[in-house]
């Protein structure tokens, strides 16, 4: 493969990294201004005629598939599409974009560390190295929440960290069963099929969301905020990763991710009011290692 094809591939996942990084700060935006299902279901109404209207210029289609397929398929929509959102939103009310960034980055050794924990896949040295130097990450995180001296400010950040953890073991658990279904499926089609589901699935929480009368006016920052995630990060950035993963390597895919805590940072730095902290910038290095670490002389098939 030529290596300015190559190089082209890699600057489009990056992008993709980088766009998946402004979420982040976006999701703070929304949280403060829009109840989290509601955000939800807004984003996936706006994606899937997007993606809907792709599949169908692209001429695609979704193969036949098994009832089981089919149930795997409404899991991960519920653990990757749904709860991912709903709870990054939820933990960035809780605590700050740059603690959150880093946690998110850790998402390709989180996806390894499940592997062999709940679906017995082989533990390697490389990864076993990279899990140790991402908890590293993580500790420096966890560690600048406790140096707080006020204790409630503590509590919350534990809370929003947590959240945002579940958050990431929700995607990982999404990316893992997508190798459970036999019948291979378009890339194109997987993401309309999971934005399909993902709003059918957040819909009834949102209607009581709205029904409810707990959440008051919704700001408008927080719509343009949804308005971008569904249409830069969810479908740019699926076009942006999907086209650059045929121009290059699987490692080189595994390598474009660690522009994602950067960037997280990065926006984090100059779109809000929050101070980096040395500790915060020393755990995003740390992932950031830890993901070159994993990456491994062939790297991960998928991501």
């Amino acid at each position: 493969m030529p290596k300015n094809t190559q190089l082209t591939g890699f600057l489009m996942m990056a992008a993709a990294m980088v766009l998946v990084g402004s979420t982040v700060i976006v999701s703070k935006t929304i949280g403060e201004g829009m109840p989290p299902f509601t955000a939800t279901a807004l984003r996936f109404a706006i994606a899937s005629p997007v993606f809907a209207g792709l599949l169908w210029f692209s001429r695609q289609k979704i193969p036949s598939l098994s009832l089981r397929e089919w149930g795997l398929l409404i899991i991960q929509a519920a653990s990757g599409s749904v709860a991912y959102t709903v709870l990054l939103i939820l933990g960035l009310s809780f605590t700050s974009g740059a603690n959150a960034g880093v946690i998110v980055g850790t998402l390709p050794v989180i996806m390894g560390l499940l592997a062999i924990m709940a679906f017995g896949e082989r533990a390697t040295r490389r990864l076993m190295a990279a899990i140790f130097v991402a908890g590293i990450g993580v500790f420096l995180v966890t560690l600048g929440a406790v140096s707080g001296d006020n204790s409630t400010d503590t509590l919350r950040d534990f809370i929003g960290i947590g959240l945002v953890f579940l958050a990431v073991l929700g995607e990982a658990l999404f990316l893992l069963l997508n190798k459970k279904i036999a019948t291979p499926i378009p890339a194109l089609a997987l993401s309309t099929i999971m934005s399909c589901f993902g709003f059918l699935l957040a819909i009834g929480p949102a209607y009581a969301e709205f029904s409810s009368g707990a959440y008051g006016h919704i700001s408008r920052d927080a719509l343009i905020g949804v308005i971008y995630y569904a249409l830069f990060p969810t479908v740019v950035g699926f076009l942006l990763w999907y086209g650059g993963s045929a121009k290059t390597s699987a490692g080189e895919a595994a390598l474009a991710t660690a522009f994602m805590p950067v960037s997280a940072l990065v926006f984090v730095a100059f779109f809000s009011h929050e101070p980096i902290t040395l500790l915060q910038a020393t755990g995003c290095f740390f992932v950031i290692i830890a993901i070159l670490v994993g990456i491994g002389r062939e790297g991960p098939k998928e991501l």
